[in-house]
Formats: structure tokens, C-alpha cells, sequence
């Protein structure tokens, strides 16, 4: 099943400050794109990575950003974990609520002898090895801070290859924790005490009411899925029908109207809408309007011709004016 994944407007801005902070200069057009609307695409993020990290030219990029992330890039869910009333209750509601922040991967809480490992699992292969650094760093400093300090790591685990001497030396410099490399999971490793240890910011009255509206951001996200993923493969190919992408995502097309009903919506009006929006942008482009018909599926210019002054009111040329 195809997913279209995002990450929240306040983790990008994480992003963005740092480079400001670092002289690090975005492409513009890139920037207008990750703060366009309340989260971030994936692979507007996966870009975002890319540029900073190229222009950084730095291995150790990732690691130092996610060091220098505050609680509100973490939005309702960073506020959600400092008012829990012990670091056990705040890794549970992490493990709960974290794709409120990013669904880029996940988190898992193991025992293995006598050790935790809070264990990340990536999906995305853009600049993996730096925002796997980003996202433990992050934990263990938000960890240390809603402690008041007490809350230590025996080490942090990488799946990358050892680097050289110097570089992992600044590693554990800059994490204050051993890093071990070459291991089979990223994991942060600590003594299963300190999941008793209470919080500075322990707020028995916020945390239940920031639960309530966690409950609604992760519902909103899991509402706006499908659609989400019905446009994507939409403009993927459109000349696909309702059974075809229904189909793709695992399901009858009989079933998927149901559930787009639920999300108060309708394959025809989705599609109307995506198809309208493709035929604006390549005619704003230039695209002569009998290859733009061809890619939006049309059997000929009229047919297109037609459905477009349906939906905008007027005729492909008319728009072009």
C-alpha cells in the first residue's frame, strides 16, 4: 500500500532555523514548500535533508541539529512528554504519539538482559544516516533536560560502519554517552531504573488534557490517509479509475467508497479536483493542450476541453489568457 507520509510544520522549523543559525542558505522555492501547509510532505522533507546536509559538509550534521532541537519542534507531542510524571510514562506515550511528529519510522521499547533499548527504525534512505543522528540525539537531550539531568545513557547504538578514531571521538564528545557502530538496530541504551525517574515539569491536569488533543491529531491523520494516498496515485497515473486504484491500495472499489464517504468525500470529486489542479499547472507551463489532454487520460483535446470548462468555467485557451 502506498503512503503518504509527512512530518510536522514545527520539526521543519527546526530545520530551517538551524540553517539560518549555520549560514546555511536553502533554495527559497524549497523552503516556501516545507512551511506550505500544516505538515511537511516526506519528500519535500526528504529535499529539505538534502540541501542542508550537502551544504553543511558536515558527517557529524545530523547529530549536532537534533542536539539543538527544543521541546516545541516537537509540537503538542514535545509538551505531551515533559508534562508526564516519570521518563517511563513519557517513553510510553512516545512510542504512542510519535507520528504526530514525523511517520518517517518508528519507535519500539525492548528489554535485552539487563538493558532498554528505545530502538528507531527509519523508512526513508535520504540522508538516513544523519537523521537517524537527529532523532536520537534529540531523545537523549530531551531525555537529560525533563530529568533535570538524571537521566543518563549507557550508550547509543548506530547501524552505520565504524568511522575513523577522531570522528568517533566527537561523537561521544558531543553525546556525552559511548556510541557503539556496526550494530543491528539505532537504538538509545539505559538502565531500566531510570524509567522511575520523575519529571521537573510533571503536570498530572495538562498531560491528560494534551493527551485529548494527541488523540485527535493522531484520528485527523489516520481521516486524511486515504485521501492522501488516492491523490497520490492519482497523479501517479491518471488515467487509472476507482477500481484500478482501489486495487493498488488493497481493497475492493466498493470498500474504498465507503471509506472515502467516511473521510466526507468522493472518488469523483477527488479526482475532478487533482486532474483540474494537474491540467492548470502544465498549462500555466506552456504544454500544448493536446499533450495535456493525453496525460490527464483524455481520449481526445475536446473531451479535455470540455471537462475543463466543466471545472473551471472556462476553456483551456480562456485560462492561458
Amino acid at each position: 500500500m502506498l503512503e503518504q507520509t509527512s512530518v510536522t510544520l514545527s520539526y521543519t522549523q527546526g530545520i530551517l532555523q538551524a540553517a539560518e543559525r549555520n549560514g546555511i542558505c536553502l533554495p527559497s522555492d524549497l523552503c516556501q514548500q516545507a512551511t506550505a501547509q500544516g505538515r511537511t510532505p516526506m519528500h519535500i522533507q526528504d529535499e529539505v535533508w538534502e540541501h542542508y546536509c550537502a551544504a553543511a559538509d558536515d558527517s557529524l550534521a545530523g547529530l549536532r541539529l537534533g542536539l539543538n532541537l527544543q521541546v516545541g519542534h516537537l509540537d503538542l507531542v514535545g509538551m505531551l512528554l515533559m508534562s508526564c510524571e516519570t521518563q517511563g510514562e513519557a517513553l510510553d506515550l512516545l512510542l504512542e504519539y510519535h507520528p504526530i511528529v514525523g511517520e518517517g519510522g518508528d519507535f519500539s521499547l525492548r528489554h535485552r538482559g539487563q538493558h532498554c533499548l528505545l530502538s528507531y527504525e527509519p523508512h526513508y534512505q535520504i540522508r538516513q544516516r544523519e537523521r537517524v543522528d537527529a532523532v536520537l540525539a534529540c531523545v537523549l537531550n530531551m531525555a537529560r533536560w525533563v530529568t533535570g539531568g538524571h537521566f543518563e545513557a549507557e550508550a547509543l547504538q548506530l547501524t552505520m560502519p565504524e568511522p575513523p578514531a577522531e570522528e568517533k571521538a566527537l561523537y561521544e564528545n558531543l553525546l556525552k554517552a559511548p556510541v557503539k557502530f556496526d550494530q543491528d538496530g539505532n537504538a538509545l541504551v539505559f538502565a531500566p531504573g531510570l524509567q522511575a525517574t520523575p519529571l521537573i515539569q510533571a503536570n498530572k491536569a495538562m498531560r491528560d488534557q494534551l493527551r485529548l488533543l494527541a488523540d485527535q491529531m493522531l484520528a485527523e491523520l489516520e481521516r486524511i490517509g486515504l485521501s492522501a494516498q488516492v491523490q497520490n496515485l492519482i497523479r501517479e497515473q491518471p488515467r487509472w479509475g476507482k477500481e484500478r486504484i482501489a486495487e493498488q491500495l488493497g481493497m475492493s472499489g466498493r470498500h474504498l467508497v465507503r471509506k472515502l464517504q467516511e473521510e466526507g468525500t468522493t472518488f469523483k470529486l477527488l479526482r475532478s479536483r487533482l486532474l483540474q489542479k494537474m491540467a492548470e499547472e502544465q498549462l500555466l507551463a506552456g504544454e500544448p493542450v493536446s499533450d495535456v489532454a493525453s496525460a490527464l487520460g483524455f481520449s481526445d483535446e475536446s473531451a479535455f476541453s470540455k471537462a475543463f470548462k466543466r471545472w473551471a468555467g472556462m476553456t483551456p485557451a480562456q485560462f492561458r489568457c
